[in-house]
């Protein structure tokens, strides 16, 4: 009887801890808000691109069209682009706006099964803004190269011309001089880690990068109005310029290589907002170019270095090239077409995949990767967006023992659908 008594009163002690505990609200000291959304994808890909199927390899690889993977077709389900995200507004500083974001998603172990993946840290920083002056640091979209291709594939273009995509420690400055209330030009500086994920130290024969120091200049303009940007959500104006970085790294005979490129921005609105806010009618054309060396880690080249004696390696070189196009015809519709592409600039620079005993590396170097995209959209509400895309990848490659051929391929045809919430 007294262990059942016992038994009791520890079982009404444990079951009333949560209500002490939870009796008033767990709220955050300040203003603090809760957002993102829940996305499904399905896609069909004629090549198998393995357990992250559910977007394009992060290499720009697409299997060679004579080898196993490059034979089998896929078809994927995947939640793992869902994304949560919190924001805080804090007190002011010296006349400064204080804020901070944490962004999570959950592709933190492509290899997991679907049912248990493992979550993230995407974005994560604080920030100081002034009227016309912003510092940030913390976690953010890399500084070089400014376009973000507006695909459903999660990659975003990262591998084909748009090097955008990876989120890097930084802490960066945003200064912006007012012409007159039409036009400003905006100034970032900013200094990076080029480490994300260990990306910069895959090769024995590259250790030691340093902090990167990257930057842009770009001009805006409301002398055409505005028009939708990224996935159709923020209203843009005339933008036009220029980005670069600039970091190295010691190779393991003690040779300091150097990371380090430059390109060209434009958005234009082609045809105006009404209002400012309406997408109805509207049409925008954005575009980059770049050229670069040594920068594998934000995928601006595919590789980092290149030399036929590994303790010598010299700066991998490459460029870029995309453009698109996005069109709402109403409000809830639109549509989007683009196209872009990576590659290596001297092909006869990479010197370790011709040695001259013939034992070529396979299956070689990239020499390009290319797509073409289009997709539409359509808002049910606020909250629900529905998508379909069809994405052509094709990666060149220099040499293949496979095909036995001095030129390979591989070629991907995918088709995706997804499903949005947005809360």
């Amino acid at each position: 009887m007294k262990k059942s008594i016992s038994s009791s009163i520890v079982a009404a002690l444990l079951l009333s801890t949560p209500l002490v505990a939870f009796a008033e609200p767990v709220t955050s000291k300040f203003d603090l808000s809760i957002g993102g959304f829940v996305k499904l994808d399905y896609a069909y890909n004629s090549v198998n691109l393995g357990n992250s199927g559910g977007l394009t390899p992060g290499s720009g690889a697409i299997p060679l069209s004579s080898s196993v993977a490059g034979k089998q077709e896929q078809s994927i389900f995947t939640a793992r682009q869902s994304r949560l995200w919190f924001k805080a507004k804090g007190p002011d500083f010296m006349g400064a706006k204080t804020s901070a974001l944490i962004e999570s998603d959950f592709y933190g172990d492509p290899s997991a099964a679907s049912e248990s993946p493992q979550m993230r840290m995407r974005l994560a920083y604080g920030a100081l803004d002034w009227k016309n002056t912003q510092v940030l640091f913390g976690q953010n979209w890399d500084i070089f190269g400014p376009m973000i291709a507006s695909t459903v594939d999660f990659r975003s273009g990262a591998t084909t011309g748009a090097p955008n995509n990876p989120r890097v420690p930084q802490v960066r400055v945003t200064q912006k001089v007012n012409f007159n209330a039409d036009n400003a030009l905006n100034l970032v500086v900013g200094l990076q880690d080029p480490n994300q994920d260990g990306n910069n130290n895959n090769a024995a024969t590259n250790y030691g990068a340093a902090v990167n120091a990257a930057g842009q200049i770009m001009f805006s303009s409301k002398i055409l109005g505005v028009a939708p940007g990224y996935f159709g959500l923020p209203m843009k104006p005339l933008t036009v310029g220029v980005f670069g970085l600039y970091g190295n790294s010691k190779t393991a005979a003690n040779k300091t290589v150097d990371s380090y490129g430059g390109g060209l921005y434009a958005f234009v609105p082609v045809l105006k907002s009404s209002d400012g806010k309406s997408r109805a009618m509207t049409m925008s054309l954005e575009g980059q170019v770049y050229e670069a060396a040594n920068m594998a880690f934000n995928t601006a080249t595919a590789t980092t270095l290149y030399d036929a004696k590994a303790a010598n390696p010299n700066e991998a070189k490459g460029y870029g090239v995309s453009a698109q196009v996005i069109f709402y015809p109403t409000q809830e519709l639109g549509i989007t077409a683009g196209f872009g592409r990576r590659g290596a600039i001297n092909y006869s620079d990479y010197r370790s995949y011709f040695p001259p005993t013939g034992a070529q590396v396979d299956p070689g170097f990239q020499k390009s990767t290319t797509q073409f995209y289009a997709n539409t959209s359509y808002d049910l509400n606020a909250a629900v967006r529905v998508m379909a895309e069809y994405q052509n990848m094709e990666t060149d490659y220099a040499y293949t023992a496979v095909a036995n051929t001095p030129d390979a391929k591989g070629v991907a045809n995918i088709f995706r659908v997804a499903a949005f919430y947005f809360f």
